[in-house]
């Protein structure tokens, strides 16, 4: 039976890992303007872009410690956290299709998979909220890599063989992508079948 201070003692929704998150959600228009708006030409908008794209996505990690060491992890901020990173992920992704600069069907696949799993989540929502396991985890990290290496005009600098990098690291974004929402549709399977049990 809870004690009434238990109740007391939650955290506010509206804290400021979740208010990050929301400014991350805040952000992704303004990248996907700033990323098409010179249809993609190498200049200073497409520079700009990329570290946009990479500020915003590196808060995840901050707004995440923020609330673990504060105790401010909500149900909301479990949920608002992996759709910032979607939203950011899959309006770059989208975007370095509409460029020709990625396969559109290295980006169907991930939205297949991010779509179908967050909708997966919100139907659990029933039973319990299901946070982002390690592997989700580190597929976000591997996408963000990947994504951020795309953005970035590297090979201007360095030469052609920044191509073949972004390849490697798309590939092993894109493996981590569909292994791991298998495993998470596997793991809410058991973890369901173990409470029925």
């Amino acid at each position: 039976m809870a004690l009434p201070h238990e109740s007391v003692s939650r955290p506010s929704n509206w804290n400021v890992p979740n208010l990050i998150t929301v400014v991350r959600i805040l952000l992704a228009p303004v990248f996907v303007w700033m990323l098409l708006a010179d249809n993609g030409a190498h200049d200073a908008l497409r520079w700009a872009a990329a570290v946009l794209f990479i500020i915003a996505i590196a808060t995840d990690g901050i707004d995440g410690m923020i609330a673990r060491r504060h105790n401010l992890v909500t149900d909301l901020g479990k949920i608002l956290d992996p759709i910032a990173d979607k939203i950011l992920t899959g309006g770059a992704l989208v975007c370095l299709s509409i460029l020709g600069e990625l396969p559109w069907w290295v980006t169907i696949v991930i939205f297949v998979r991010e779509i179908g799993i967050t909708v997966f989540r919100f139907v659990m929502l029933r039973d319990r909220v299901i946070p982002a396991s390690r592997g989700g985890k580190l597929k976000t990290i591997a996408q963000s890599v990947a994504i951020s290496l795309a953005l970035l005009p590297f090979w201007l600098v360095f030469g052609e063989w920044v191509h073949w990098v972004n390849t490697a690291t798309m590939a092993i974004a894109l493996v981590l992508t569909v292994v791991s929402g298998v495993d998470y549709l596997i793991s809410a399977w058991r973890l369901r079948k173990h409470n029925l049990a």
